[in-house]
């Protein structure tokens, strides 16, 4: 069933929110234009000018994979209106140039599509393309061709389309004066979309690149199971799914299987080496449950930072999914209620007077180096580092006996130092509560699957969970999140998922339902054959412990008094995750269903192989 366009604007990302309109709504034109490249190559593109301008206005610049045609006047009047600064005289003195291209290769563009197209090799031959001379020849015929624009370009975006802005910030047209990639992934092998840590997205590689390459629009595959669960495990080994479905059409999923390590062709996709230099004043955005690219802006926003001799580098993390801050109120995320209205917030007070004070000479909002939404105690916090630099203690919680969790480390003559649980490739852990409907299409429940209870794992013989006694005062945390494992299995091969929980407290919760809810602060998973390079992986050896440092990322998060902290560990995450072999396999791709095996696996937590979770505490922050 093909995804309906709808469907893609919102559920893809578009950069237009729907939001109500102004009491006096001001009016727009549309044009139609296709743009030539240096190449010959057209790119289609509307342009939605307001009516009533008195003069000449910035250019906000929007490119995509997923299809313009969404992008209406009347779109753009509802949707754009809190970029007008909340003015309902219709004077249009802080409006812009609302700019809408579909990417080379996609819906009305001529050329290619290819995803995450590299950066061209030689970045100084002016015959070579990419995303980026894409938006510097764009831009270049925008000022020639809109008339009463002023000079100035602004780019945003969000998931690909951040993405395709972080592209144009490498070369940028002179121009180009603010930037906010918003979700954009910085290293699809490493954190973002495909993989994580090496271990590959299963469902949503395999849907996401089937929507996107199966025609010049965006076309959801059948399958023939509401559960895909089942679907994927019925489905076999990998090395099936070309020659029962995909007869090698899909470019995407051919590179998956050739390259399952961490080589050039990953490499080439990867962006953050190349941010050397801070050109355009940049606004990075995230959100703390973002479901596709948490991994992504974060770390574009520190490899930035390290060149930002000139403050121009900013950064915002809300309590939200992947573009949740562009839509909706952001008052409450799945059964999470925080407080206030996060997403209308940040486009009134924070997105917006960014790109007013940059385009419009308005006046400096005073962002904060780091505007960070503390989930739990549901308060925003300014911060001039992130991670804070000041006021943090890191102090390491301990994996225990009798599934406890201990701030003091296991006694040098404890016993009973070790907890075992045997994981079946046929028998995996669900990522979340089942039926798992498709990611994108009718009944889709991905956009929120983080905030889901974790009860359903919690108990199961293949996940182990420990807990610390309900809290006798809040706990803050602020900053990076690490877990080391001391770990054996007795396979070649392990997959080790580790996932931070709030437990509510058992009674007194509204709704009901919150009574005892486990909710995952932070996860992660991480393949083990990657434990000493992640260029060349080499096989676990049968019974030996070795310890494996496992990057939870980063969060700003307050457990509550009377509120109990949980890790649990478990050995597979399905089908987010494809299954393991627990054979170590040069390419996983090419596994058969014999090298499938159940496996031993065994967390060490003794004082000399201490498994722990290392939290940054806070100590003293201002709000």
């Amino acid at each position: 069933m093909r995804l309906s366009r709808a469907l893609v604007i919102a559920g893809l990302l578009s950069a237009v929110p729907a939001l109500s309109a102004s009491v006096q709504q001001p009016t727009y034109t549309l044009t139609e234009a296709m743009i030539p490249m240096r190449d010959g190559v057209k790119l289609y593109t509307r342009i939605i000018k307001p009516n009533s301008a008195r003069g000449p206005l910035p250019i906000m610049l929007v490119r995509t994979p997923y299809g313009i045609d969404g992008n209406t006047p009347q779109g753009v009047a509802n949707g754009w209106s809190f970029m007008r600064g909340g003015a309902s005289d219709g004077s249009g003195a802080r409006d812009y140039v609302y700019v809408f291209q579909d990417i080379r290769g996609k819906f009305k563009s001529e050329g290619e599509f290819v995803m995450l197209r590299p950066l061209r090799s030689n970045r100084a031959d002016r015959t070579q393309i990419d995303e980026s001379t894409d938006t510097y020849d764009t831009i270049d015929w925008l000022l020639a061709n809109v008339p009463q624009n002023n000079g100035r370009v602004g780019m945003t975006g969000v998931s690909y389309p951040g993405w395709l802005t972080v592209m144009a910030m490498l070369d940028p047209h002179p121009a180009l004066k603010a930037a906010s990639p918003q979700a954009s992934p910085a290293d699809m092998w490493k954190g973002d979309d495909f993989r994580h840590n090496g271990a590959f997205r299963l469902s949503y590689g395999f849907e996401y690149a089937t929507m996107m390459e199966s025609g010049k629009d965006v076309q959801q595959f059948r399958m023939d199971s509401y559960d895909t669960f089942d679907w994927y495990l019925k489905l076999g080994p990998l090395s099936t799914v070309n020659a029962k479905y995909l007869n090698g059409r899909i470019p995407t999923w051919n590179d998956f299987t050739k390259h399952p390590d961490y080589d050039a062709f990953w490499k080439r996709q990867a962006v953050t080496d190349r941010l050397t230099q801070v050109k355009v004043p940049t606004l990075n955005v995230a959100g703390w449950w973002d479901q596709e690219d948490f991994y992504g802006p974060i770390t574009i926003y520190r490899a930035l930072e390290a060149h930002d001799t000139e403050r121009k580098n900013r950064l915002v993390v809300g309590p939200w999914n992947h573009g949740g801050w562009m839509r909706g109120t952001g008052d409450s995320l799945g059964p999470i209620q925080f407080g206030q209205p996060t997403s209308r917030w940040f486009r009134d007070s924070v997105m917006a007077p960014f790109f007013a004070m940059h385009l419009h000479d308005a006046p400096d909002p005073r962002l904060p180096e780091a505007l960070i939404f503390e989930a739990g105690s549901n308060v925003w916090k300014r911060y001039d580092a992130w991670p804070p630099k000041t006021a943090v203690s890191p102090r390491s919680l301990y994996l225990r006996e009798n599934s406890r969790l201990a701030w003091e480390p296991p006694a040098a003559n404890a016993r009973n130092t070790v907890d075992s649980y045997v994981s079946d490739p046929a028998k995996p852990v669900p990522y979340r509560p089942r039926p798992i409907p498709m990611t994108y299409g009718p009944g889709s429940t991905w956009s929120t699957w983080l905030t889901d209870d974790q009860r359903f794992a919690h108990g199961r013989p293949d996940v182990l969970s420990y807990e610390l006694p309900a809290l006798t005062e809040d706990l803050t945390i602020a900053g990076d999140l690490t877990v080391t494992l001391h770990a054996a299995t007795s396979g070649t091969d392990a997959d080790w998922v580790v996932k931070l929980i709030d437990v509510y407290p058992d009674s007194g919760q509204q709704p009901a339902r919150m009574n005892g809810y486990q909710f995952m602060v932070a996860n992660e998973v991480f393949r083990g054959r990657y434990r000493q390079s992640v260029e060349k992986p080499t096989p676990l050896r049968p019974g030996v412990t070795e310890a494996f440092t496992i990057d939870l990322h980063t969060q700003a998060y307050t457990f509550r008094k009377g509120h109990r902290v949980m890790i649990q560990v478990q050995s597979s995450w399905f089908p987010l995750i494809d299954r393991n072999p627990q054979t170590f396999m040069p390419n996983i791709f090419e596994a058969k269903a014999s090298d499938f095996r159940a496996a031993t696996h065994q967390v060490h937590r003794s004082a000399a192989r201490a498994s722990r979770i290392v939290l940054p505490v806070v100590t003293n922050i201002r709000p």
